[in-house]
């Protein structure tokens, strides 16, 4: 037989985060490996999208989203990060923040083009810039000073083929926050280089001690050449619900908006509405809550690694840690993670898989985005492992 899959199925495979989800399901345990944050969503959430589902909203809407979503976002971003961003051509919601990276990379990446990625790094940002054709060049944080990131190594990485920085913050694995100075260096870097900027700023209301969350585009001269992604699957804990979404000058909006529309058509109507009813009705304080309410989760969960003998990386932010492994068996991150699970019944991601050459064997993450009683209870049964 002379058929075959496609060669682009080779870009994109099976995430280790999928992988040990399952591992996790089949063993009974505890999944602290997933973000799929089970903690409750707001009720004026729920309640907005069964109003919606109740009244007949089950038709396609607007490729780029329902209007009145489009401005209580547009609204939530001037008021947390000072930019402003026209609802009607410049923002584009889609089918997650996913989604939405997803069409603004196929907008404004050609095949062979080259984008900064810092390490560790969040795999789907990776697959799905392989699964455009595009590559991937990767520069590294330094654990040793809160991951730190060192412009020589941005320099080096740049080519006649760079056409992108992609930046994560709060990020995912490592927890990091970049502070204004960091990405007011990044900004320069992108002017002087010519370069899109990718923003993840999914974990935007994640963040600890006392640090605030800036947008790339806030900075001067950034605001045409950034673009925003963020969601509020993570926000209002309905990350099933896959509504995200990409801010950006309208150069840029429209053709992401036909991408969007190509591939998706437009996010579920009734959940579209679910989640503008949050943000016209949670006010600050919500969200205030929110930061500190992870924040007690992360305090509690390093705590408990570091008895355990798991010396945590502590986040700035996000939901997210990576936890040394070195004292455990095993002679890949994968085997330390499978080792966790099968010791304690909780779930890990092999921190491998946040790096792309033979990086991370020593680190695993976890997910702390729990009720507290699942992640006391993974607490108490990360006490039973052995080192040996």
């Amino acid at each position: 037989m002379s058929l075959n899959l496609g060669e682009r199925c080779g870009l994109v495979m099976q995430s280790d985060i999928r992988a040990m989800s399952i591992e996790c399901a089949r063993m009974g345990g505890i999944n602290l490996s997933q973000g799929v944050c089970d903690t409750p969503a707001p009720p004026v959430v729920l309640q907005g999208a069964a109003d919606a589902l109740m009244q007949g909203s089950n038709t396609y809407t607007h490729h780029t989203g329902i209007r009145e979503l489009r401005e209580a976002i547009a609204q939530k971003q001037r008021r947390f990060t000072g930019v402003q961003f026209d609802a009607d051509r410049e923002i584009v919601v889609s089918a997650g923040a996913t989604g939405a990276m997803y069409c603004a990379f196929q907008a404004l990446l050609n095949r062979g083009d080259e984008v900064i990625v810092f390490e560790p790094f969040y795999g789907y940002h990776v697959s799905t810039l392989r699964a455009v054709e595009a590559a991937p060049v990767f520069a590294p944080l330094d654990p040793s000073s809160g991951w730190s990131l060192r412009i020589d190594d941005l320099e080096a990485a740049v080519t006649p083929k760079t056409k992108a920085i992609l930046i994560n913050t709060p990020a995912n694995p490592s927890g990091k926050v970049f502070s204004r100075d960091e990405l007011a260096l990044l900004a320069e870097f992108a002017i002087r280089h010519d370069l899109f900027v990718f923003t993840d700023e999914m974990y935007e209301h994640f963040v600890f001690d006392g640090r605030s969350h800036v947008s790339m585009a806030a900075l001067p001269g950034m605001r045409e050449r950034t673009i925003t992604i963020s969601g509020l699957s993570k926000t209002f804990s309905v990350t099933g619900w896959r509504i995200g979404y990409a801010l950006c000058d309208e150069r840029w909006a429209a053709s992401i908006g036909y991408f969007n529309d190509l591939y998706y058509v437009c996010a579920a109507s009734p959940l579209q509405a679910g989640v503008t009813a949050g943000l016209r009705e949670l006010g600050d304080e919500y969200y205030l809550n929110l930061s500190a309410e992870y924040e007690a989760k992360r305090d509690l969960f390093c705590a408990a690694l570091a008895e355990a003998g798991l010396a945590p990386h502590v986040p700035q932010g996000a939901y997210y840690v990576l936890a040394n492994t070195e004292r455990l068996p095993g002679a890949t991150a994968r085997e330390r993670a499978m080792h966790i699970l099968r010791e304690s019944g909780v779930a890990s991601v092999p921190g491998s898989a946040f790096y792309h050459d033979g990086g991370g064997e020593n680190l695993v993450r976890f997910c702390f985005a729990k009720e507290s009683h699942v992640l006391e209870d993974a607490c108490e049964r990360l006490q039973k492992l052995r080192f040996s």
